[in-house]
Formats: C-alpha cells, structure tokens, sequence
C-alpha cells in the first residue's frame, strides 16, 4: 500500500487507515484479529483508536492483538483523548486530564508510546494554551511521537495550529481527524483550506458515508447493518434522505461504468482528495475490510471525479466565493 507523509511532517503512514471504533463491543477478538492481520498482510499501517471507544476495550484489544499478531514496530498507532462520559461535560482538554488519560492508553495498549496522539475534540472550557500544552508535553516526554486534533473548526484548528508554529520549540500539529465523505463535505469550507495552509493532515473518518456510500441502503436497510441496529441506527439516520440518495445513485451510475463497487468509487474518490492523507476505514469483520482495501488498484477518471463533485458540492456562499459577485 502506497504510504504518505502526515501534512508537513516526516511521518508516513498508509494512505488507508483502519478504524477500531466498534472493537470490543460489536466486533470481536477473533474478528478484531482477522482486520488486522489482513491490513497489516496488505501493507497497512495506520491503526486509529481512542480511549474511549467501547469505554477502552477498543484500546485494550489492540493492545493484545499487537503483542500476539502483528510487530508493533510495523505499525503506526493513532489514539485520542478528551472525550468524557459526563452529560454536563462531553470533552475535557485540561492539561490533567489529557495526561492522566494517555498514561491509561499506554497501559491499555501495552507500548511505551503511541505515533499520533490527538485531542478528540475542542473544549470551550479549558485554555486553549493549556490543551496545547498537554501535547507539548506528551512529545517532551516520549509518550507519543506526533501529535493532532479532531473534530476542531475551521477557526479553532488555524489558532492551535498557528499556536504550535508561532514559537520554537513547540510541537506542529500533523494532523485532523474529521468526518468527510461524499455525504458531509462541510469541512472544505474552512477546515481544509486552513489544514492545506498550515500544513496539518487530513485524516477522513467515516469517508463511506456511515455506511451509506456502499448501497447497501438504496432499497432498505438490511436487518444486520449499522442501520439496523438499535444503537447505530441514529448515526446512520442523516444520511437516508432524499439528497444522500441522489448522491449515492449517481455513485452506482459510476461504479457501473467502470465494472467496480459503489465502495471503491467512494473511496477512491475521498482518498485522493487534495490534503487528505489517509481515510480511516471501520469494517465489522475482515470481509467488509478486504473490499475496502481493493481500493489500492483504483485511480478515479477526471470525468468521474467532476461528476461525482457536481452532484455532491455543498452550498457555500459567502463569504466562501468572491463577495464582489453576490
């Protein structure tokens, strides 16, 4: 699998990612295992978690599984902090906090460090110098080597970034992890025009949609999907309306055109995206992930990509476009 540089950074890693967000809960240590001895197999190496993802379990299978399967040395591991399970609060980016929770991290996953520690999202609450702080820090120390955020705005991403750059000594951001796909492509309108300017990577998370870009969902919802599961429905529910399908039944208009799945198109299609380094891929089991992986051989026409562009662009006005013109 072709690697790529994390924004302006030295770190490479596989330009497709692989998701841990249903580990230990609805996917298994066996299935768990399956993931990531064929990502590995396929010459992945971007594994991305977060302490809580199934409340650490996530974590603490990677963990065993990298003793056991696959050379830690072989991988690029990627986790977050700051998401808490308080209803008052839902992220916590004190400089307490963050550390306490990825000495938990390297304790669940059993490593002296992580590749890419991130925070996993912006906490209105707490300083901003001090979240960065954190991160500092956790570099300084040798607890993680790289450092990032997710889910930070377009202004919230260019201050922290700007932060870390304005003095030496401080530690670049290489990365953002945001949602982005075919289906939510909200983050060009700020988010990626700063990542692009200062030089922070874009990692893709959910870049099929939910779910949704496969087709699995053009004529029902199949009773063992995300969408028909009790817990998952509402994360798929925004993406089965009348807009998403106009854009997924030009995605199988595709596909069919060039013999392969509305799958590969879509994320083909989110891989080759301009700042984008690598899509993180969640599969229930090693089947859906192997289908996702064939995606290496896929390079999308212009034609293709102009058209799927077209019918998915999202409204920006201004003051996105010339205001002169409006």
């Amino acid at each position: 699998m072709e690697q790529r540089h994390l924004g302006r950074t030295g770190l490479r890693v596989s330009r497709l990612g692989l998701g841990t967000l249903t580990w230990g809960r609805d996917t298994g240590e066996r299935d768990a295992a399956d993931q990531l001895k064929a990502f590995w197999e396929a010459g992945g190496t971007l594994v991305d978690t977060a302490d809580v993802y199934s409340d650490g379990s996530a974590e603490y299978l990677l963990g065993r599984l990298i003793e056991d399967l696959v050379p830690r040395s072989d991988l690029v591991i990627a986790t977050k902090a700051g998401s808490v399970p308080d209803p008052d609060r839902r992220f916590d980016g004190s400089r307490g906090h963050l550390l306490a929770a990825l000495d938990a991290s390297l304790q669940r996953l059993g490593t002296d460090y992580v590749d890419l520690w991130q925070v996993h999202a912006f906490d209105p609450m707490s300083p901003l110098e001090e979240t960065l702080q954190a991160l500092d820090l956790a570099v300084a120390s040798g607890r993680a080597r790289y450092v990032g955020v997710s889910n930070y705005c377009g202004w919230q991403l260019a201050k922290a970034a700007t932060w870390q750059r304005a003095v030496p000594g401080r530690t670049p951001l290489a990365s953002t992890q945001m949602e982005y796909s075919l289906l939510q492509r909200g983050i060009e309108r700020e988010v990626l025009p700063a990542a692009l300017d200062l030089g922070v990577g874009l990692l893709p998370s959910s870049p099929l949609g939910r779910g949704v870009l496969t087709g699995k969902y053009r004529h029902g919802t199949p009773p063992d999907s995300r969408g028909g599961s009790e817990a998952m429905a509402p994360f798929v529910a925004p993406y089965l309306d009348e807009p998403a399908r106009r854009i997924v039944d030009a995605l199988a208009i595709a596909a069919d055109g060039l013999a392969v799945t509305p799958l590969q198109v879509a994320l083909a299609w989110i891989r080759d995206r301009p700042g984008v380094a690598a899509p993180i891929i969640g599969a229930r089991n090693a089947q859906q992930l192997t289908a996702a992986l064939s995606v290496e051989a896929l390079s999308l026409p212009g034609e293709i990509c102009e058209a799927l562009d077209d019918v998915s662009a999202p409204l920006h006005r201004y003051p996105d476009h010339d205001w002169s013109t409006l």
